[in-house]
């Protein structure tokens, strides 16, 4: 299985960052080929420039900085996101990599009329994502959690028809304690055992 792990967070000691190096040991392990896009590490530019969505429904993306970037989602079978949950959404960065990477002729194709869009990107057969978030899990679920909703929903729509997903999330992360840090890696390494 090849997997991509698209990693998001500023911070090189995080949490975040333990769950990605946890991540891809257990991939790995598992005999995965393993590509790891960390986004702010390479300095991934998030914004959509005015020509670049004057020509989006066109055709595919030509900024030079976004080839190597579509070149890993069609390579991916499985796609591994981990990034903190803000404002119960996505970080910035990674919604521009959604918005400027999985465009039209890359994750899918616009109809001539009044049709269905024809998905690109039914190779990914599985979809996981890992986050940390401040808030409890019922605030989360009260706010409609946007972020797991635009991937698990929305992303995984144009992925193979039975994309099998998860969703992990360590929760009151402001208040967590290295008790609870090591019993959400833990679940961590027990969910890619099976992903």
């Amino acid at each position: 299985m090849r997997v991509l792990v698209v990693y998001c967070h500023p911070v090189p000691e995080s949490f975040c960052a333990a769950i990605r190096d946890n991540a891809i040991e257990v991939l790995k392990a598992r005999g995965w080929e393993v590509r790891l896009l960390d986004l702010y590490a390479e300095n991934f530019d998030p914004v959509m420039g005015c020509d670049e969505r004057r020509s989006y429904n066109e055709h595919a993306p030509q900024d030079p900085a976004l080839k190597s970037h579509i070149e890993n989602l069609n390579w991916a079978q499985a796609i591994l996101f981990i990034y903190p949950t803000w404002w119960y959404g996505l970080p910035a960065m990674l919604k521009g990599w959604l918005d400027r990477v999985w465009a039209t002729d890359v994750a899918f194709r616009l109809p001539a009329g009044k049709g269905r869009i024809q998905s690109l990107v039914r190779h990914v057969t599985r979809i996981g994502v890992i986050t940390t978030c401040g808030a409890p899990t019922w605030w989360s679920v009260v706010v409609g959690q946007p972020g797991r909703k635009t991937i698990l929903r929305g992303m995984r729509a144009l992925c193979a028809t039975r994309c099998r997903t998860f969703f992990l999330a360590h929760y009151l992360m402001d208040a967590s304690t290295s008790r609870s840090r090591a019993a959400f890696l833990a679940k961590v390494r027990a969910k890619l055992e099976r992903f």
